[in-house]
């Protein structure tokens, strides 16, 4: 009887001493942090003044678009019903245009011939001095083009 609680108390530090040694393990391990947005930037009260003798105006200084401002510009173009969320559909909608153009045949099914072919067939029309190599200008015409926006009849 003894040796059977000398036993389960010798099991009972065992498994206490490896619960202290994982939780140690566990402090020391980094735990990534959540991006947290940066503060605004302070308020500017006056503009800096240009040199007096200067002659002509100031060109105009560049707006730069904060990554938070680009993010939320990117989540909007696929949030189509504008409800703060992103459904599958609504996330996989944007590639509808491009899936139908590459299945050919219709089946709603994109084969791997289908694919190759549209593939293959960007690839020659890239490759301007046909040698089966892609130069990074060539590479470039690759790139899906943008459509041209109307102007504003204001």
């Amino acid at each position: 009887m003894g040796r059977l609680l000398a036993g389960g108390m010798a099991a009972l530090l065992l498994v206490a001493g490896g619960l202290f040694w994982w939780q140690g393990r566990a402090d020391n391990v980094p735990v990534p942090q959540l991006a947290v947005a940066p503060p605004p930037p302070p308020a500017v009260e006056s503009l800096p003044e240009g040199d007096p003798d200067a002659v002509g105006d100031a060109p105009p200084m560049p707006g730069e678009a904060s990554p938070q401002s680009r993010e939320q510009k990117r989540f909007a173009r696929y949030d189509r019903n504008r409800d703060g969320v992103i459904t599958r559909i609504e996330m996989l909608g944007s590639r509808t245009k491009a899936f139908k153009a590459l299945d050919k045949d219709g089946d709603n099914l994109l084969s791997f011939e289908e694919w190759a072919v549209g593939t293959s067939d960007r690839f020659g029309a890239a490759d301007a001095d046909k040698d089966g190599k892609l130069t990074p200008a060539e590479f470039a015409a690759t790139a899906p083009k943008r459509a041209v926006k109307a102007k504003c009849k204001c």
